[in-house]
């Protein structure tokens, strides 16, 4: 287990290809190709951790089964944050196949019990490396509350752009690199309030 830095930083997508552009001339190197990244996201009958992330409590957890682009490798994985830092575990799922067989899948957790599908998100990410920090970009994201009709999309009107780097890093040396203020941006929190028809303001 290695804990990491991670800031996140919420722009408007005029920002986002201004800053992607400007950092291309400079000194990043793309790492991966853009993929579409598909998440379902679980919670119990409470929403207790989409409470606990509204909340900032800690220990909360954010438990999901992740997908890429159209292929069927699917994958749970579970973000712990706890007073340490934060970090994350990764488990394959071999004997689940396809979308409609995720959707089915409950799983139990010690902290808040039985979970079950709540969300799913899909967006466009790109990867970059720049310095000692990881870069994403993610762009083009949608929400489906999968508790009510789940064919009704809301789009994000924002991106969001995240930075990792060891633990060690510096702030001082990833702001001196990023010219806007750091904000959280929680994709599950935000689909939910979206799908409630809720102004969001995290």
């Amino acid at each position: 287990m290695s804990f990491r830095k991670e800031k996140k930083y919420r722009v408007t997508k005029s920002e986002f290809h201004e800053l992607m552009n400007s950092w291309l001339k400079n000194n990043m190197k793309p790492i991966h190709i853009n993929r579409q990244v598909n998440s379902i996201y679980f919670d119990n009958n409470e929403y207790k951790m989409f409470h606990d992330s509204e909340e900032g409590v800690l220990l909360r957890k954010k438990v999901r089964i992740r997908w890429y682009n159209k292929k069927s490798e699917f994958k749970l994985e579970e973000k712990i944050s706890t007073i340490e830092g934060r970090f994350k575990t990764v488990k394959s799922l071999g004997n689940i196949g396809s979308i409609c067989a995720a959707l089915n899948y409950r799983h139990v957790d010690q902290i808040y019990g039985v979970l079950e599908p709540s969300l799913k998100v899909s967006y466009e990410r790109s990867y970059f490396l720049m310095d000692k920090m990881r870069i994403t970009f993610d762009n083009e994201i949608n929400y489906f509350n999968l508790r009510q009709n789940h064919a009704i999309q809301k789009r994000d009107p924002e991106t969001v752009i995240e930075i990792k780097t060891p633990f060690g890093v510096s702030d001082d040396y990833i702001e001196k690199t990023i010219p806007y203020a750091t904000s959280r941006f929680s994709k599950y929190s935000r689909g939910l309030l979206f799908s409630f028809d809720q102004k969001t303001t995290v």
